[in-house]
């Protein structure tokens, strides 16, 4: 780290001096990742990567260059300060030194994780499948990733951090005449995954539940989406409107209704990163300011936006903290861990309540849906039917489609089923009374 500790104090002290402030970002990364395709081992490809970013205020102006092919320090100051005439207005001030609670996020022996055993997952994943589904085509991916992120300003601001991530995926695809039934789960955590069997069981309970073909459903039906389908179908257009940068060009749906409740008083949803250990979390956000949990939905209440410093200095907030950045772009307010309150209902109990509706597990794509809206509408890549309080089968040529400030008022029931998903979302099963259900047949 030292030979990055004098680039990025050659850059920033260049900057200074024809800058009022200045700001580098150095991410570097290292990632092996092993990979199956169609029940056999595909690749074995190691990837590093790393590079720079300086954003610097000129003339009151934002400017901004990045690079992963080093080639100087003045050719980056350079690049960034013909760019800051046509940047956007600074409404902000770098973070001066500021004291960051720990967070741990980073496990010494994932590192070290040898690559053999990283490949028998994988293929112990691939068996588990294939010994209850002899005839199941499997995919699978283990992977581990260290990242070191290294920030410093004119200000005085410092901060530096190493996040470990391992995440397994295991994936199958049944074929029967023209019939193709695509199965999936996921698991990320900051320490080695050395156990297949949830991600097995996983997947094998989505086979079981789709196995046979069920009856169209349509019309405005109750519909349990999954964990997994809260973060395909609910979430994506929710956090669209806590967005800092909708809610100021007036595009968020929520814009004038900080404080007022909009949906179900049993619905809680909090960005916290944090917790230790989670691959979301981090002790700061990618400007240096320190990561704190905060409520964005409190009891159905609307609690919070989600700022970095820009926005939040447009609009005047108090807080900023949200930032997530990549190498290539300036900061955007995001959310790091969303936590989704969980409830008491089981998922049998929903499914029990239910006398014609569906479960939602897994969309194909993102639909064409006004997300920054609230809307959603999208065909269900792997869904059930229920009837009668009963699963009866799997859902085919069927959309769903609605606005999630009207479906979170009605929700039934949260589950007591709550799972982590990416590392960057624990949620339960939600149970809404009424969303719209077509078939495209």
């Amino acid at each position: 780290m030292a030979a990055v500790d004098a680039l990025l104090d050659d850059v920033l002290n260049r900057a200074e001096g024809v800058s009022e402030q200045a700001e580098v970002f150095h991410l570097s990364r290292r990632r092996r990742p092993v990979s199956f395709e169609a029940n056999r081992l595909k690749a074995l490809e190691g990837a590093d990567s790393s590079g720079m970013a300086l954003r610097l205020i000129k003339d009151g102006r934002v400017g901004f260059a990045s690079t992963t092919h080093w080639q100087g320090a003045g050719d980056l100051v350079s690049h960034a300060l013909e760019t800051a005439p046509f940047g956007p207005k600074a409404m902000m001030e770098f973070p001066g030194r500021r004291d960051f609670t720990p967070v741990q996020v980073y496990d010494p022996a994932l590192e070290g994780h040898p690559l053999e055993d990283m490949i028998e997952l994988g293929r112990r994943i691939i068996d588990g499948l294939r010994a209850a589904e002899p005839d199941l085509l499997c995919d699978a991916t283990v992977s581990r990733s260290v990242s070191i992120v290294t920030l410093r300003n004119s200000r005085g601001g410092r901060a530096q951090y190493t996040k470990g991530v391992f995440s397994a995926y295991a994936g199958g695809t049944l074929i029967k005449d023209t019939d193709m039934l695509f199965l999936g789960d996921s698991a990320a955590s900051c320490h080695p995954i050395t156990d297949p069997a949830p991600l097995v069981d996983g997947v094998l309970t989505q086979l079981e539940r789709g196995r046979t073909v069920a009856s169209p459903a349509s019309g405005s039906l109750p519909v349990v989406f999954t964990p997994r389908g809260v973060a395909a179908a609910l979430l994506p257009p929710l956090l669209a409107g806590f967005n800092g940068k909708a809610v100021l060009q007036g595009s968020s749906p929520l814009v004038g209704k900080l404080g007022e409740r909009l949906l179900d008083e049993r619905f809680s949803l909090w960005d916290n990163p944090t917790l230790p250990m989670i691959p979301g979390s981090r002790a700061c956000d990618d400007e240096g300011v320190p990561a704190a949990a905060m409520p964005l939905v409190d009891k159905g209440v609307i609690s919070g936006f989600l700022y970095d410093l820009q926005t939040a200095g447009q609009a005047g907030a108090a807080k900023a903290g949200n930032s997530h950045r990549g190498l290539g772009s300036l900061p955007s307010p995001g959310v790091s861990v969303a936590l989704v309150s969980e409830g008491e209902v089981s998922f049998n109990d929903m499914i029990a309540d239910i006398k014609d509706g569906i479960v939602v597990e897994r969309l194909l794509g993102a639909g064409q849906s006004n997300i920054l809206g609230g809307e959603f509408n999208a065909n269900v890549l792997l869904g059930y039917r229920v009837e009668k309080g009963k699963i009866t089968g799997r859902l085919k040529n069927t959309v769903i489609n609605g606005n999630v400030y009207t479906v979170l008022k009605s929700v039934q029931g949260l589950g007591s089923d709550a799972q982590w998903l990416g590392g960057s979302l624990k949620t339960p099963s939600v149970y809404c009374a009424n969303v719209s259900v077509a078939t495209t047949d």
